[in-house]
């Protein structure tokens, strides 16, 4: 979804959203001027003549170079990620890297595994403490395996805790267990981490000692995002900047930051949250959050000049549970209980239907004024 601003390209793959073409204000600007010496009543001797000369075609690189820099400047488009905590802001910013900057090196890779393997932590501590707190509370398949949850629980919480085989071998014993399943499949009810099943499925794999982590286990990682981080990439000779700013709360305070000479703010929505409360306020729906932030943004009026692109991400996930049927969405939403799929609607072969209806309800929840279009 794009605010209608003259001068938007559509540029290949997901960048081929972003570009817009930046104003200009004139040519250089009176940065530098040559300074010029001579001797009172006579002409310069020759090595003031020389050394004018010098600061002549010192002056004219450096000219040369301020006119160079500002046309990159103007040609260079920075893009500003916002959206709600856990909306997917920073996958994208990886899949950019992907795509365009060559990736992620060897040394990158393997400095990503001490988060991958947090990851798994943070997902079974989550997991199995809940079970308890749950209303009604889930109990262990096999009750022999409650001293393997007072091991993840009291062992593996510790801050230096230093992942040895054993803590492996729990948690996958665990994670087979039909009460931690059964857990797992009410973890709208608790705050788990969305790549919590993908990284739990992988614990045989992550646990080898000469494990490298793929480009999916990467984009699936999950690190809380504090503060701004920028990311430079090429798309078909056009430059971005894209800058990736943390979507809690607490962390919004930061954006005024980066409002200045941006092209365009991409606003991403998770469209699986639908039945998730924030972190931060266990009384507000996700969703809920991002249409209101999305709102305010785009009725502010120091961005009327800015583009605002919106990117509905997440689908995978939202088809799962859709298709699940345990988390309806009409429950969240009463108004989806009567809404159409519109006419329009573009339908990949084999689409379930009602899963098309939720995306489309979910994207025109969004289209609440008539100065929205939709892009497909």
């Amino acid at each position: 979804l794009l605010r209608d601003v003259p001068g938007i390209t559509l540029l290949r793959r997901f960048a081929s959203l972003c570009a817009v073409i930046f104003g200009t204000n004139g040519g250089v600007q009176d940065v530098l001027r040559p300074n010029v010496m001579g001797c009172f009543g006579g002409s310069s001797s020759k090595s003031d003549a020389e050394e004018d000369k010098r600061r002549k075609e010192a002056n004219k690189k450096i000219e040369k170079q301020i006119q160079k820099d500002k046309q990159i400047y103007r040609a260079t488009h920075r893009l500003l990620l916002l959206g709600a905590g856990e909306s997917g802001k920073s996958t994208i910013v990886k899949q950019m890297r992907i795509l365009h900057v060559n990736g992620f090196s060897e040394e990158e890779k393997k400095q990503k595994i001490e988060d991958i393997k947090k990851n798994i932590r943070d997902a079974i501590l989550t997991i199995t403490g809940a079970m308890s707190t749950l209303v009604p509370p889930v109990q262990l398949q096999k009750s022999e395996n409650q001293w393997r949850v007072d091991y993840i629980q009291d062992v593996a919480s510790s801050p230096d805790f230093d992942y040895p085989a054993e803590f492996y071998e729990h948690t996958e014993i665990l994670w087979k267990d039909k009460g931690v399943q059964a857990a797992f499949e009410r973890s709208n009810e608790y705050q788990l981490i969305d790549c919590a099943k993908y990284f739990l499925d992988r614990v045989a794999t992550i646990k080898q000692l000469d494990y490298t982590p793929n480009e999916q286990d990467i984009l699936r990682c999950r690190v809380l995002t504090s503060g701004i981080f920028e990311t430079k990439f090429q798309v078909d000779k056009v430059n971005f900047h894209m800058f990736d700013v943390g979507g809690q709360r607490d962390e919004r305070r930061k954006w005024i930051q980066c409002f200045n000479d941006v092209t365009a703010i991409i606003f991403v929505t998770a469209c699986s949250s639908y039945n998730m409360v924030l972190r931060e306020d266990p009384n507000q729906n996700r969703l809920r959050e991002s249409l209101d932030l999305f709102k305010s943004i785009w009725n502010n009026r120091w961005l009327r000049t800015i583009s605002v692109i919106l990117f509905l991400n997440k689908q995978d996930l939202l088809a799962e549970k859709i298709k699940a049927g345990k988390s309806r969405l009409e429950e969240y939403f009463p108004e989806f209980a009567h809404y159409q799929t519109p006419s329009d609607a573009v339908i990949e072969t084999g689409e379930d239907p009602e899963v098309i209806r939720a995306k489309y309800f979910i994207r025109d929840e969004f289209l609440v004024s008539e100065f929205l279009y939709a892009v497909s």
